[in-house]
């Protein structure tokens, strides 16, 4: 909700009217997570090692590519890594499901997709991870599961917690839903085992990360296109993401000239319809995570801009290092 992040007198009064209901959110989490410490409820140990990316606030940050990264930097050191999502907004007939490059978003939500498609790596979702994790194993050789989000899931144990959050919008008003956008209070970074500010410097993380566009890619053809090739032409934006003024902020870096952006809601199920409004004698750009919700119905001059993360940090790279040893561990018994 855009009240979180702003400070003008409606912001405020709505964020002290919801204020009681945040209380009583933050009882119930304390209560559940006390629960799940003492072992009063039952949880699971994954048979491999788990890592969360997660974070604190709802809304995407950022963790779908820092699980792109991480893939990448443990396959250089021969790491068989599988993924599982709760798979948020998916429409499957069937859970747990593994899910294939080509699959619709619509059935298994459009970040597995992404990330089957961006690493080739095994995806597994369903709401209960348990369940996800034995079929990725009963399937794939895997030595390490990670998973995207879940930071409060604590039904599940975790080897290793990483937390993303975003550097421009940091933790809104600093109020638990309902009145803020955090599910949990800043205190918890204490505990995890690496902070990630994207897309700058922040006080509370241990490493940056930047998301680098390379290219342009049509929907229609799979033509790609170097980004100076559109400079200081006219063109239209979309995004569905959880910030989308960091696209459009990235795409007039490059000289774009956004004639008109659209803001959609993270995780939007994409219509053709919803594309009539747009003109067609403009180039219309998106992010990838949107293009493939919009692979269907593309136009020709519909383009996407898939991004490299990259990650800086001494603290990112020791982790990795930790990862990589906990796994040899693991595998040599």
């Amino acid at each position: 909700m855009k009240f979180w992040y702003e400070s003008d007198l409606k912001a405020v009064l709505f964020k002290w009217l919801l204020s009681p209901f945040s209380l009583l959110f933050w009882g119930v989490s304390i209560l559940r997570h006390q629960l799940y410490q003492r072992k009063i409820l039952d949880s699971y140990r994954s048979s491999v090692p788990v890592i969360i990316v997660g974070n604190l606030s709802v809304g995407g940050n950022g963790k779908t590519p820092v699980v792109i990264w991480l893939i990448q930097q443990l396959r250089q050191q021969g790491i068989k890594v599988g993924v599982i999502s709760r798979g948020y907004g998916s429409q499957s007939s069937y859970y747990p499901r593994l899910v294939r490059h080509d699959d619709n978003p619509v059935d298994c939500g459009d970040e597995p997709v992404l990330i089957a498609k961006r690493t080739g790596v095994p995806v597994c979702i369903s709401p209960n991870r348990q369940h996800a994790i034995e079929k990725l194993i009963a399937n794939f050789p895997c030595d390490v599961i990670i998973s995207d989000d879940g930071l409060q899931h604590y039904k599940l144990q975790r080897d290793i917690e990483i937390v993303v959050i975003d550097a421009d919008r940091g933790f809104g008003n600093g109020f638990l839903l309902p009145a803020g956008p955090l599910r949990e209070l800043p205190s918890r970074l204490e505990t995890v085992n690496l902070i990630i500010a994207n897309g700058g410097e922040n006080a509370n993380a241990d490493a940056v990360m930047f998301l680098q566009p390379q290219f342009a890619i049509n929907l229609l053809t799979n033509e790609y296109c170097a980004l100076s090739d559109f400079s200081q032409r006219e063109i239209v934006a979309i995004a569905g993401i959880g910030n989308p003024q960091r696209f459009f902020t990235m795409l007039r870096n490059f000289n774009f000239k956004l004639v008109k952006t659209y803001e959609f809601a993270d995780h939007e199920k994409f219509e053709a319809s919803a594309f009539t409004q747009f003109p067609k004698n403009r180039p219309l750009f998106m992010t990838e995570k949107d293009a493939v919700k919009c692979i269907e119905f593309a136009q020709s001059n519909w383009w996407y801009v898939p991004v490299e993360t990259e990650i800086l940090g001494q603290s990112a790279i020791e982790l990795v290092n930790k990862i990589t040893q906990k796994i040899q561990k693991v595998k040599n018994g």
